[in-house]
């Protein structure tokens, strides 16, 4: 009975194995990173790490269309989990890509929340934590996107999340949708510039709209950026408004820096949170070494809060 049931697992397994041979392709990525950071200029400068490990696999169906799955494995010190961001992909052949996202999906407004050019994060990266206002719409779990063709140079974004199950800063249950357009003028190389737009309903029968815009223009080595965005709720105090500017000079193929700028008009204080750092990348082969140095005043719109910090990122891809 043993050998029987040896030699019906073995054929099972080799039917398999010729199935995914024949139907797609598999491939296996990841990376590591070493962090050391600050995120207050009166607190202590911590240690961490971050690794993932990526499947990614695709199979092209009869029609002509493709059909793609991503699974990442996090290995993060601070995850509850090992299963991270997951998604299904489909690409039309012709009419634009589907995704449905399990975990770690990007909506229209999210993926747009600051555009300026940088060498390695934004202005107001590790500083302010849930306190800080950043305008970036709503981004998570079970989101389903579509992304149009490329028509010269015009592209469509669209966004559903049927509910919010989570509690976020200025988001809370009901749902949400949200559209973009990117275009780059083909009359204007290196020229960029994109809108986007999102509703979510806070509670039953009221809704926050949320947008932005942006533009950016790549000469030579050169690349600015300005951005300005805009959260409209029902009461004046919890409304806000963002702008930023932005400016990167790649000086040779591995070297980059930058220099940002990210102010917000906060509803609920006459004090506006503004930011500014400045960030650097070097990249040789699969190993990266970035940094920034930020700060942030009037945290929130708190006068008495300011936070002044830095982060240095070792990492590698394999």
């Amino acid at each position: 009975m043993n050998n029987l049931k040896k030699i019906g697992l073995s054929a099972l397994a080799g039917s398999l194995v010729a199935f995914s041979a024949n139907a797609g392709e598999m491939t296996v990525t990841g990376g590591a990173q070493l962090f050391m950071s600050s995120s207050d200029k009166v607190g202590k400068t911590t240690f961490s790490n971050s690794d993932h490990v990526n499947f990614d696999g695709s199979t092209e169906l009869d029609n002509g269309m493709t059909v793609s799955f991503n699974l990442q494995l996090d290995g993060d010190e601070s995850d509850d989990g090992v299963i991270d961001n997951h998604s299904v992909t489909v690409n039309t052949n012709g009419y634009g890509t589907f995704v449905y996202a399990g975990h770690g999906g990007d909506s229209a407004m999210s993926a747009m929340d600051d555009k300026t050019p940088n060498a390695y994060e934004e202005a107001f990266d590790s500083l302010g934590g849930t306190s800080a206002v950043v305008i970036n719409g709503y981004s998570g779990n079970d989101l389903i996107g579509y992304t149009s063709e490329d028509f010269n140079g015009i592209t469509f974004k669209a966004t559903l999340m049927p509910s919010i199950a989570e509690t976020t800063t200025n988001h809370s249950g009901g749902a949400y949708t949200d559209f973009g357009i990117i275009v780059k003028p083909s009359m204007m190389d290196g020229l960029e510039v994109g809108y986007a737009a999102g509703t979510s309903e806070v509670t039953a029968g009221t809704e926050v709209d949320e947008s932005t815009v942006y533009a950016t223009y790549a000469v030579g080595s050169l690349t600015l950026g300005y951005q300005m965005s805009d959260y409209d709720a029902p009461s004046s105090t919890d409304s806000d408004e963002s702008s930023s500017v932005g400016i990167s000079y790649a000086v040779n193929d591995n070297l980059s820096i930058s220099y940002n700028e990210h102010t917000v008009d906060v509803g609920s204080s006459s004090d506006d949170q503004e930011s500014k750092g400045f960030s650097i990348s070097y990249t040789s082969g699969g190993m990266t070494i970035a940094g920034h140095k930020n700060e942030m005043d009037n945290v929130g719109g708190s006068s008495s809060s300011d936070k002044e910090g830095y982060e240095i990122n070792l990492g590698f891809a394999f």
